[in-house]
């Protein structure tokens, strides 16, 4: 639901209310007693209560705790660790200007701020533009549309709408406002504009970034030609906690490539292998979801010393997993067909199917494999040369 300015008068007004709400478990089983609860002590503020505590719960990877936030406005912010690798990216890039004309409650905003010298933010919807002040204190703000340029100065930030009645949207000309109508309204501007990660970015001149978190591919962000390299595609990888995942590059220039504070960075301009089918190795790597939607499996095969099972698959193979990454030490190669006794003979009574190529749905798999062991093994299923066969593996580390 959304605030009414009345509900975020009184819920600004009232923070004892907020912090009494807060001590509720406001889960599916106990929240129409919750709810009647707060409905006994604060009347018709009940359902505001519950839906501000209960978006702050749901959106803990995206906003700091205490924020004002609703559970629309909370599924639509980008997660803070996307937007500090963006706010990060554009200062490398020498930007001291940024408008985010799609603002909302200021998740963008919070991370620009300290790294870029301006920063405002545009929103048409009034009440975020009121949590988004409380939320980021001093960032001025303009009620206006999308595609009304009302702040001619600095790079514009953009966050158009991804989901239609059918869903995700893949074409950029679907999105709501269109990307052509916002490339008119800014039309000499740089932009970021981010999009869903499944994006049809083929025809796009400039820059492309495909974000994930902990594994989670997030978005794609559709960079113009003036920041970073024109027709460059990254893969970013995001660890959080540290640490750099898959994909370490060593590329030239700010933001191009590395690791720094747990974002690991692979570009196209890097190395690649040639892609020719190889036989497995002692383990199995799966590169992280941001890399493969990149485009970029043969750059990461190349910065680690891996080698693809396929050339139309997504799988490497070698004889070590790369540091920080989770892979999977061969133990022995099967038909699918022989899957079931191969589990069988190695005492398997759990296991982690992962699947690429084949159109195999790993539960209804599991049930068919009916184990009765003690040991936890991974299956890598997948097609070489056409023909699906599976991996029997151990999970390892790098």
């Amino acid at each position: 639901m959304s605030y009414t300015h009345e509900d975020l008068d009184w819920l600004i007004g009232h923070p004892e209310a907020v912090a009494a709400a807060e001590e509720l478990p406001l889960t599916r089983r106990t929240s129409v007693a919750d709810v009647a609860s707060l409905r006994a002590r604060f009347g018709d503020h009940a359902r505001a209560l519950a839906e501000l505590v209960t978006a702050r719960r749901g959106a803990v990877s995206k906003v700091p705790a205490g924020w004002l936030v609703c559970s629309e406005s909370a599924q639509q912010a980008t997660p803070a660790a996307v937007a500090a690798v963006r706010a990060r990216y554009l200062a490398d890039q020498g930007v001291d200007a940024v408008v985010d004309v799609t603002c909302s409650v200021g998740t963008e905003l919070a991370a620009l701020r300290g790294r870029v010298a301006e920063v405002v933010g545009a929103d048409l919807d009034g009440v975020r533009l009121r949590m988004a002040a409380r939320n980021v204190p001093g960032v001025p703000l303009v009620r206006a549309d999308a595609l009304d340029a009302v702040v001619t100065a600095g790079v514009v930030v953009a966050d158009p709408a991804r989901r239609g009645a059918r869903g995700r949207i893949t074409d950029p000309a679907a999105l709501m406002p269109p990307l052509p109508d916002l490339l008119a309204a800014y039309a000499g501007r740089e932009m970021a504009v981010k999009c869903a990660p499944g994006i049809d970015y083929t025809d796009w001149e400039g820059q492309v970034d495909i974000v994930s978190v902990d594994g989670e591919v997030k978005e794609a962000c559709l960079y113009t030609p003036g920041l970073g390299v024109p027709g460059r595609r990254r893969a970013v990888v995001v660890r959080r906690g540290g640490g750099g995942g898959p994909g370490a590059g060593d590329g030239s220039g700010p933001g191009d490539a590395g690791v720094a504070d747990g974002v690991t960075t692979l570009h196209s301009g890097m190395p690649e292998t040639d892609g020719e089918a190889s036989p497995v190795g002692e383990v199995i790597v799966d590169p992280d979801g941001a890399v493969v939607r990149a485009g970029l499996v043969r750059h990461y095969a190349a910065r680690h010393g891996l080698r693809q099972l396929d050339p139309r698959i997504a799988y490497l193979t070698g004889e070590t997993v790369p540091p920080g990454v989770r892979g999977f030490r061969v133990l022995e190669q099967v038909p699918l067909k022989k899957l079931r006794p191969a589990l069988a003979a190695a005492g398997c009574g759990s296991v982690e199917i992962l699947v690429r190529g084949v159109d195999v749905d790993p539960d209804v798999l599991r049930r068919k494999l009916r184990l009765t062991g003690d040991r936890a093994l991974s299956v890598v299923v997948t097609r070489i040369d056409r023909s699906p066969v599976a991996f029997v593996c151990e999970a390892v580390r790098g």
